[in-house]
């Protein structure tokens, strides 16, 4: 099995960054790669609870994504299944929180089970485009 992990800093409080996942109407604004939308976004945002997020191109072809909340522990740690509506394989998808000097915060994302390390590439560069957009609602 393959894995990626991303570090990254926010010029924000880890409270902050970390609602930025908890919240349907923060997690639409970001959640999604380049210049793509989240024209729906559901979060049962607790232990057990299950979310669904449409992300949508340009052409308006849709990709959707869902699973379940296996941990949350706010404003530290978050963990969740993820399988895509086309695909049959569940990854698992963990975030850590960390308080930074200034009112910073750091993300380390650790998305791991991917089959293939091509799968696993492309996720890398899913999950840094929708990273990218992240700064914007903080």
């Amino acid at each position: 099995m393959f894995q990626l992990k991303i570090d990254q800093e926010f010029n924000a409080p880890v409270a902050t960054l970390f609602n930025a996942w908890s919240k349907p109407e923060v997690l639409a604004k970001w959640f999604a790669p380049g210049d793509m939308s989240v024209p729906e976004a559901e979060l049962e945002f607790k232990k057990g609870g299950q979310y669904r997020i449409v992300m949508e191109n340009k052409e308006r072809e849709q990709f959707i994504v869902g699973g379940k909340y296996l941990e949350i522990d706010s404003p530290n740690k978050l963990v969740f299944s993820w399988q895509w509506s086309t695909s049959p394989h569940i990854t698992q998808v963990t975030v850590l929180f960390s308080e930074l000097a200034d009112n910073k915060s750091k993300l380390e994302l650790i998305h791991n089970e991917f089959e293939t390390q091509e799968f696993c590439d492309k996720h890398h560069q899913g999950w840094m485009g929708c990273l990218a957009n992240l700064p914007r609602v903080l």
